[in-house]
């Protein structure tokens, strides 16, 4: 991938948040703390600020700089949460990546993710997307076939009662509700996919 190219994946990722950061927001107002949306936007406006630059960096220090900028710029649990993805992502993805490495980086940014938020899949995290999200990568699903389990993995916190972060002292209030750390997983994930597939990378 050319710096072109990494510079319209950055960008559609960044879209995709900051098109629904109102989405987000009104979602963690109804269970957390209610900026999860301006907060995640100001993450990725850092990302977007250091274009073209970022774009030519190779892939582990790109994702490292992504990963610094939600630690430092996004508030609450959510920078130290998906900073670590990014962070742990780089660290395992490699210069010039393959799906192997891919698939490998993506999971280990998730049991990174789990260690850093003391948290497992069913508790109505950002995890309830990456998980089952990472398993459709492992048994090698198409762009189809992940974009669609990251948004039907984000529906299914709706009925989940929340068990770590701020949703959790809500208790039974707390069902009924989208997850906005899965929400915003999905986003992302969807808008990667779709710019993956539109630069002939992903089937």
């Amino acid at each position: 991938m050319d710096q072109q190219a990494k510079e319209q994946l950055i960008h559609a990722v960044a879209t995709a948040i900051f098109d629904h950061a109102e989405e987000l927001t009104a979602l963690d107002q109804a269970i957390g703390d209610g900026d999860h949306g301006i907060n995640l936007k100001r993450g990725f406006e850092a990302v977007v600020a250091e274009l073209p630059g970022l774009a030519t960096k190779p892939w582990p220090d790109l994702f490292k700089a992504a990963g610094m900028a939600m630690v430092m710029k996004v508030g609450g649990a959510s920078g130290p949460l998906f900073g670590t993805f990014f962070l742990e992502f780089g660290k395992t993805i490699g210069a010039e990546p393959d799906h192997a490495a891919v698939v490998s980086a993506f999971s280990r940014a998730i049991e990174a993710v789990k260690s850093r938020g003391r948290s497992e899949a069913g508790q109505k995290t950002l995890l309830d997307v990456l998980v089952p999200v990472g398993i459709v990568m492992s048994d090698g699903g198409d762009a189809q076939a992940i974009k669609a389990e990251a948004i039907a993995s984000a529906e299914r916190t709706v009925p989940l009662k929340a068990i770590r972060g701020r949703a959790s002292f809500l208790g039974e209030r707390s069902i009924g509700h989208m997850d906005p750390g899965a929400r915003s997983s999905s986003l992302i994930i969807v808008a990667a996919v779709d710019a993956l597939k539109n630069q002939g990378l992903l089937q």
